[in-house]
């Protein structure tokens, strides 16, 4: 088990080494000597998990979602808030994850042909679509919003204010956008009486996050509880 423990922690530390490498400098420049000597690891340690950069870099990529909460992993006051959020804890983490820029990065740069980028783009249109379905169900979404079509709308045009917000002040002000863009698309999407009880102002990403990680910590502690507590009791 320790052998195991210290394999993942070791495979992890490469991943965070490689994203850094990745942020920096592009894939295309990214060498796996440089990611060597960042994760302080032999090359025989880091081709034990990796088999080339490119698969290295493919790991990086499809960390993104992951790192994201999963739609009802807590409660909110609508599904819309849920949508809102999603963006909102993005922005909040980008600017503190190195393993989200690196990834961010190597999804949205153009060099490195061979890397296969859609994955992220993919699953966050099918996180949103989903959100935005179940919105519909519970009444919260305009009858005329096609689920699938907004869902692309959102996320395209995220990755156009990220990358803005990077080339102009790196992200500096990625939150603001993500507000502006939401202020300004959510009145096309959600009916009024949940468009009023939005929360969209600054620091929303942290505060939800910081909602979701009391979750989680409750619900271990409540899972640990019902272990140690005999039947009957």
């Amino acid at each position: 088990m320790a052998k195991q423990d210290r394999a993942i922690r070791t495979r992890q530390s490469i991943l965070e080494a490689a994203a850094v490498v990745f942020d920096e400098r592009g894939y295309d420049a990214a060498t796996i000597t440089e990611i060597l000597a960042r994760a302080e690891v032999t090359k025989g340690a880091l081709y034990f998990h990796f088999a080339s950069k490119e698969e290295l870099a493919l790991a990086v990529i499809d960390a993104q979602l992951p790192a994201i909460p999963e739609p009802g992993e807590r409660p909110v006051l609508s599904k819309m808030q849920e949508l809102v959020d999603m963006g909102l804890i993005f922005a909040h983490r980008l600017l503190q994850d190195p393993l989200l820029r690196g990834s961010v990065r190597l999804t949205l740069e153009h060099g490195g042909t061979s890397l296969h980028r859609s994955t992220p783009f993919i699953g966050w249109t099918d996180l949103s679509t989903q959100v935005l379905v179940e919105g519909k169900e519970r009444g919260e979404v305009l009858p005329h919003v096609v689920p699938s079509d907004t869902a692309e709308l959102i996320v395209g045009a995220y990755a156009g204010i990220n990358t803005m917000s990077q080339v102009v002040n790196q992200r500096a002000d990625l939150e603001r956008r993500a507000i502006v863009l939401y202020e300004h698309l959510m009145p096309s999407v959600a009916v009024p009486s949940v468009l009023a009880r939005l929360d969209i102002s600054p620091g929303r990403g942290a505060r939800a996050l910081a909602e979701i990680e009391k979750a989680r910590v409750d619900s271990a502690e409540a899972d640990a509880t019902r272990l140690v507590t005999p039947a009957g009791v």
